[in-house]
């Protein structure tokens, strides 16, 4: 028997599977302290229900995901209008080395993912399911670039792409804390630490109030952005090179947030913004959750293990003697060793979650505080973006 549900009725149990992700995150301890998104947790058991379903023969689910790239392109939108050139300069050195380091780690996930996949005898387009797609880029990438990837060929792709995030965001939560703590106790950190100014941080989050009335003017900003976008979109299509859908909608968001930073004529309103661009990444998690089709790991599941596993060491040694090493060897380096855990196998949260657990055991890190939401949020996923883009069009 097969159940069709339209586009109105899949996002509806979209939201229905949010609503439960949330239900049992507050129940379960390990959920709720690996900051595992809602959207996740309520897609997961609906994607194994439809799995059991599939396999005992007594129905087969097909759904109508329109509204899943609208609300994709939405959030990507988004995530465009972060990208302050004004904040990016403010920052100083210190915050383009560290914003190399992630570009750098990017491009290793993603080497490192195509030479694993080569070794294992499978297609390298299979391997990047596990490199920074999934790893910087989380579920929201995840889910952007599984189509895609299945488009070159490579079947169950976005399912691949989600599983490999599910387990980022567990391993890069459970690795960064202990990465901390071991780097701050055995070279004797706590001596180097030094309580700095935080009036960045309180100033950012005054940048960052919200406003009811003004979210019908994001809502518009948004809209906007998304319309000038699918014209870049369709400049860039021309050159033959294959990009993400979205990827005219980032620009255009900015190139108008950075308009109206440096010329003052309007303003961009990055608290409404950000609100509906979260409603928009749980609306399409959730869709791209309930509709995977867990059956289709079965045939990858060594190799899968494999490749995570590889993407589980580059991190350590990545984070322990790299990061730590470039950025200073002092404790906001260890701090910031933590955090990279978290967002460069999860996402932001997580990475805020690894500092908040080393710096409640010793001492607060301002620099980390304020280095880690700001490439974590504003520029690792633009940045992903487009060296994913560039390695797909290369492979």
């Amino acid at each position: 028997m097969e159940i069709r549900l339209d586009m109105y009725q899949t996002i509806a149990l979209a939201v229905v599977a949010l609503m439960v992700g949330r239900f049992l995150r507050r129940r379960c301890r390990f959920l709720d302290k690996f900051c595992i998104p809602a959207p996740v947790i309520g897609g997961v058991v609906f994607a194994v229900f439809t799995c059991i379903c599939y396999a005992t023969g007594i129905a087969e689910f097909s759904f109508d995901d329109t509204l899943k790239e609208v609300c994709m392109v939405f959030f990507f939108t988004s995530v465009g209008f972060q990208a302050n050139l004004k904040v990016l300069k403010s920052g100083g050195k210190v915050l383009i080395v560290f914003l190399g380091l992630i570009v750098v780690l990017i491009f290793c996930q993603n080497l490192l993912a195509v030479g694993l996949a080569k070794v294992l005898n499978i297609s390298v387009l299979t391997g990047l399911c596990t490199g920074s797609i999934p790893m910087v880029g989380g579920h929201g990438t995840a889910g952007a670039f599984g189509p895609i990837l299945e488009g070159f060929g490579v079947e169950g792709a976005s399912t691949l792409c989600t599983a490999a995030a599910t387990f980022g965001l567990i391993a890069g939560s459970v690795m960064g804390g202990p990465i901390g703590r071991r780097l701050i106790e055995t070279k004797d950190l706590l001596k180097t630490a030094v309580l700095e100014d935080d009036s960045l941080l309180i100033e950012d989050e005054i940048k960052h109030e919200r406003h009811v009335s003004m979210y019908p003017m994001a809502v518009y900003q948004l809209i906007i952005a998304m319309g000038i976008g699918t014209i870049l979109s369709h400049l860039l299509s021309l050159t033959g090179l294959t990009f993400p859908i979205y990827i005219g909608a980032m620009i255009a968001a900015a190139v108008m947030r950075n308009i109206g930073e440096y010329s003052g004529k309007y303003t961009t309103y990055m608290g409404e913004i950000n609100d509906i661009g979260g409603i928009s990444l749980s609306l399409f998690l959730g869709i791209a959750m309930i509709t995977l089709k867990l059956w289709q790991l079965a045939d990858l599941a060594l190799p899968l293990l494999i490749l995570l596993t590889g993407q589980v060491i580059l991190m350590f040694v990545y984070t322990y003697f790299v990061v730590f090493f470039v950025m200073g060897r002092d404790y906001d380096a260890a701090v910031m060793a933590s955090g990279v855990c978290g967002f460069g196998m999860g996402a932001t949260p997580n990475a805020m979650a690894n500092m908040q657990v080393v710096c409640e055991k010793y001492l607060p890190s301002v620099k980390a505080y304020l280095l880690i939401p700001l490439v974590g949020s504003l520029f690792a996923d633009f940045l992903n973006s487009l060296v994913i883009t560039l390695f797909i069009n290369i492979l």
